[in-house]
């Protein structure tokens, strides 16, 4: 072959490259969601065709239409495990909300799903308490387990739950597991195979279920979620492994939070798993019995999943909502600090009104480019009287915020665009003064451990710092 055939193969790949990336950069301005979004993938396809053409190929879509034609779809045939779609059946036990509390009927209407009064909600405290109370209650099951995981390690932790699953599955309860599986990527086939030969129907949440797609990593389905024979339920943000009980060699000790939930809200959460049962599936989960029992304490919770095939973004406008609704104050805690204008502008805004807001961030990071991102909304935030925090003994995981004295919230998603946007997230909102006061007196403990941030923490360090620091923060729309 000679050189000047060399020479046009070459300039006709680059040409062809360029044209792909060209394309990429006109669907990227046509389909993202956000304007930075927008110019952030179509300057990058632009200008280095060859390292973001592959990139935007896996993470740039920003709508999961997958999920959404199946929901359509299944909505019909799961009418009948679907109480939220007969309003008439769950309206008794429907928490009344008032005039003063329209925060809360916004929020109720981003998850389609009402307050519902009767349940009795356990705040649970690191890894110790909550795998105990969740297999506590996997092994008072009687008819039917459901759990869902991002993340599921075949470690000691995960043979933990394995082992007793199977131990109920050979008393004649029914198990369904759910897991992502990227999330669970390094989850052997020998695991699963295990609790597929004890009789337990295993699933894995995929994105790339169309060939099309079989490239695409986003609309990961970051929800943890277990349900006991609709009685009770688990939600917040521990995965299965053994880091979450402070095993990890370096980020431990791990600090973290979930909640149970006793009582008819469990409804919201066998809803929320039977969808993303549905679309990893195919089919319908059998007819499972619904027959909550409504506690003494009568705490008012909604269940609100969040993710990318609701018609609204929906996770970002739960954030915007609390903290527009906060009078007094709003303490938020998450790993990432990744927030978009409309969050910041809340958070600005809450200060103007005098409320109390803080932010309590991780002081040790597990992924360094949103650990680095989120120094540059020092200036945006910390100059503006937002309090940031950083907790100093371990990894900071736990998803929780604080509203006044009467609403706090504990899940699944993080201050990013990547819980926004981009994943399936769920959180338990109660709106109650007894479990928001135990909210308050956890986060005292954590702020009691952490250091105040300011905007020198940026300003002062050096340049290189700073540059791979605003190099992160190019990179937001998909961090």
């Amino acid at each position: 072959m000679t050189t000047e055939v060399i020479a046009w193969l070459l300039a006709t790949g680059f040409a062809l490259i360029e044209l792909l990336a060209i394309g990429a950069a006109l669907h990227a301005v046509m389909t993202t969601r956000t304007s930075q979004g927008a110019i952030a993938w179509s300057i990058a396809l632009i200008t280095f065709p060859f390292l973001t053409l592959p990139l935007y190929v896996v993470f740039g879509r920003n709508k999961f239409d997958g999920y959404i034609d199946a929901r359509r779809t299944g909505d019909r045939a799961l009418e009948r495990i679907a109480p939220r779609l007969r309003l008439d059946e769950i309206r008794p036990i429907c928490a009344p909300i008032s005039a003063e509390e329209g925060h809360l009927e916004a929020l109720q209407r981003l998850g389609e799903v009402p307050f519902l009064c009767g349940n009795d909600v356990q705040l649970l405290i690191d890894g110790a308490a909550t795998f105990d109370s969740i297999f506590a209650g996997i092994e008072r099951a009687e008819s039917y387990v459901l759990v869902q995981f991002f993340i599921i390690r075949d470690d000691a932790t995960g043979r933990a739950l394995q082992q007793r699953l199977v131990d109920k599955l050979h008393q004649g309860v029914r198990v369904f597991l759910l897991y992502d599986a990227i999330g669970s990527h390094g989850l052997g086939t020998q695991y699963l195979e295990d609790l597929r030969q004890a009789g337990a129907e295993v699933r894995a949440f995929m994105s790339s279920a169309a060939r099309v797609r079989r490239f695409q990593v986003n609309f990961r389905n970051h929800r943890k979620i277990v349900v006991v024979d609709g009685k009770q339920a688990w939600i917040g943000g521990h995965n299965v492994g053994d880091e979450y009980l402070g095993k990890h060699p370096t980020l431990s000790p791990w600090r973290d939070t979930h909640v149970q939930i006793a009582g008819p809200a469990t409804l919201a959460a066998q809803l929320a798993f039977s969808e993303d049962w549905f679309w990893a599936a195919q089919q319908v989960l059998p007819d499972l019995r619904w027959q909550p029992h409504a506690s003494a304490a009568n705490q008012r919770v909604l269940v609100l999943p969040m993710g990318p095939a609701d018609p609204l973004d929906s996770c970002e406008l739960h954030f915007v909502q609390a903290i527009a609704a906060a009078r007094s104050r709003v303490w938020i805690v998450s790993p990432y600090f990744v927030p978009d204008a409309s969050v910041i502008s809340a958070l600005q805004l809450a200060v103007l009104r005098g409320v109390d807001v803080r932010v309590l961030l991780p002081d040790r990071p597990d992924h360094l480019l949103v650990y680095l991102a989120g120094f540059s909304y020092l200036r945006e935030t910390v100059a503006a009287g937002v309090k940031l925090y950083r907790y100093a003994p371990g990894f900071l995981h736990q998803k929780v915020m604080l509203v006044d004295d009467g609403l706090a919230m504990v899940g699944t998603a993080n201050l990013d665009n990547r819980s926004f946007r981009l994943n399936f997230e769920i959180s338990a909102v109660v709106a109650d003064r007894a479990f928001a006061g135990a909210v308050e007196r956890m986060l005292e403990r954590d702020f009691a451990q952490a250091t105040p941030v300011g905007v020198e923490d940026y300003e002062q360090r050096a340049f290189p710092f700073r540059a791979a620091v605003r190099i992160a923060r190019l990179l937001a729309p998909v961090l």
